[in-house]
């Protein structure tokens, strides 16, 4: 189902949630303009929609002592469907690696891992990535700084395309 199909209460509920995901279903409802019980009836059909799929806290990753961000581009010996399932299954599994996109192109999968240091990273690095079954190739890259991380979507950006169709 596409944003488009959810009507300019839902969005704003959405768009609401995904600034502040703690607030209060009563600020919820005075920012979205509706009462109470509707507004947590509509935000209960969009968490069961999946449009909603959790909540979380936004941690400062280098407070709590992981000092090493790295974006990892794998190459695999195989795209059968079935060894880019079970390389999927393994990054889920590795604790430092946070996500994993299945790429078009020269590479087959970049990772986004986080490490307390350099020698963890490393050692993630030389005896489980690299050692995978499957793997053929892996190019890192060390982060320095991140200029902007905005998770979600640009709502006001679905909300000025679907005025221009109206």
């Amino acid at each position: 189902m596409s944003g488009a199909k959810l009507d300019p209460i839902d969005r704003k509920i959405l768009a609401e949630l995904q600034a502040d995901g703690r607030m209060t279903n009563v600020e919820l409802a005075k920012r979205v303009g509706i009462s109470a019980p509707p507004c947590l009836r509509r935000v209960r059909t969009l968490e069961e929609a999946g449009y909603i799929r959790g909540y979380h806290a936004d941690v400062d990753t280098r407070a709590l002592g992981f000092e090493v961000q790295v974006f990892a581009m794998v190459g695999l010996q195989s795209q059968a469907e079935a060894d880019l399932s079970a390389f999927e299954a393994r990054c889920r599994a590795w604790p430092l690696v946070r996500e994993c996109h299945m790429l078009n192109g020269e590479v087959d999968f970049i990772l986004k891992c986080v490490a307390p240091d350099l020698s963890s990273f490393q050692s993630f690095l030389t005896e489980q990535l690299t050692a995978a079954e499957n793997v053929a190739s892996v190019k890192t890259s060390l982060v320095i700084r991140c200029a902007k991380d905005q998770p979600g979507v640009p709502f006001e950006v679905l909300e000025e395309r679907l005025s221009r169709s109206a």
